[in-house]
């Protein structure tokens, strides 16, 4: 690389600090506002140790782009209005365990898009200069976020999961995607979006349970009895829904039954009850939205076997129930 001439120094430097804190990808505007010009940009790019991203940025490595790089790549693309939206700011924000096939970035209707392959660059009425967040790379806050690549997701399933997913990781409280689900006035996701709010708020645990039972009902299966508390070894339960002739018990699982702190519980629970010869169904409340037929289908089939007549037979089936 031929040595640079002294007084290019200071602006090279310059341009290098902002690339470092920007995944290597710098705007043409900042590399201007630091004393470059536009020969000596271009100069870079054609000796190939930099690379154009886009019509409005540059790499300042003629490496592999990271995905910050891209994060702020597709932001100064988009203009100075631009922020990372949806999935792709949860992404950015810090989400784990998902991936964008595109980076989504949403700028105000009225807005003039460039067109990217490798961005999906929208105008959105949904914009709004208050979501963003003041640090990093401009992008919606969480909640905002999270609700959003909700009503995008190409699926419902997706969208369940990506609202689950962002209280999980503690990327914001359920409260907070909550307040921002009643922003939402208008769109054909909405009416989900605001049940799985409302399953992670754990606010509608009985209403849904009874949901559940009338369901049921309407299949042509007996109902069952509710919330009924049992003693056991390892002190007291709540079943959930038990029908006792058929020994048959479904525990419906909010979203607190994926967190840490209750796995170990739950199946030192579950291990009880099958220890004494019930037969035990998990059913999560996300599944029973998105899949209801598989999983009543199963409750169905655990059902069609018919009651169970002699109790102490199936418990000598299970030697340590007698224990303790």
């Amino acid at each position: 690389m031929p040595a640079q001439p002294h007084h290019d120094l200071p602006a090279l430097v310059a341009a290098r600090r902002l690339a470092t804190a920007q995944g290597g990808v710098v705007s043409r505007r900042q590399l201007y506002a630091v004393g470059l010009t536009r020969w000596q940009v271009r100069g870079q790019v054609r000796a190939r140790r930099w690379q154009r991203v886009g019509d409005q940025s540059v790499c300042l490595h003629n490496a592999a782009i990271s995905d910050v790089g891209h994060h702020w790549a597709a932001v100064f693309q988009g203009g100075p209005r631009a922020y990372l939206d949806g999935a792709s700011a949860l992404v950015a924000g810090g989400l784990q365990r998902y991936e964008v096939d595109r980076v989504r970035v949403s700028v105000p209707r009225g807005a003039r898009v460039r067109r990217d392959r490798r961005y999906d660059i929208r105008q959105t009425r949904r914009w709004d200069a208050g979501d963003v967040v003041p640090t990093g790379v401009p992008r919606a806050r969480p909640a905002t976020a999270a609700v959003r690549a909700a009503l995008w997701a190409r699926t419902d399933r997706q969208a369940a999961y990506l609202l689950t997913l962002t209280v999980q990781q503690g990327l914001a409280t359920a409260e907070e995607v909550g307040s921002e689900a009643l922003r939402v006035r208008r769109d054909r996701r909405r009416v989900l979006v605001q049940q799985v709010v409302h399953e992670l708020l754990e606010g509608a645990r009985t209403l849904d349970e009874a949901a559940i039972v009338r369901e049921l009902v309407r299949r042509g299966l007996p109902a069952p009895a509710r919330q009924v508390v049992r003693r056991g070894r390892h002190g007291r339960y709540v079943l959930d829904l038990h029908w006792p002739g058929h020994r048959l018990v479904v525990e419906v699982d909010g979203i607190q039954h994926a967190w840490a702190e209750h796995v170990v519980g739950d199946a030192v629970r579950q291990n009880d009850l099958v220890l004494t010869g019930e037969r035990v169904l998990r059913v999560p409340m996300l599944g029973l939205r998105l899949e209801p037929d598989t999983f009543y289908g199963q409750i169905e089939q655990a059902l069609a076997a018919g009651p169970v007549q002699d109790r102490d037979v199936m418990r000598t089936e299970h030697p340590l129930a007698r224990s303790g």
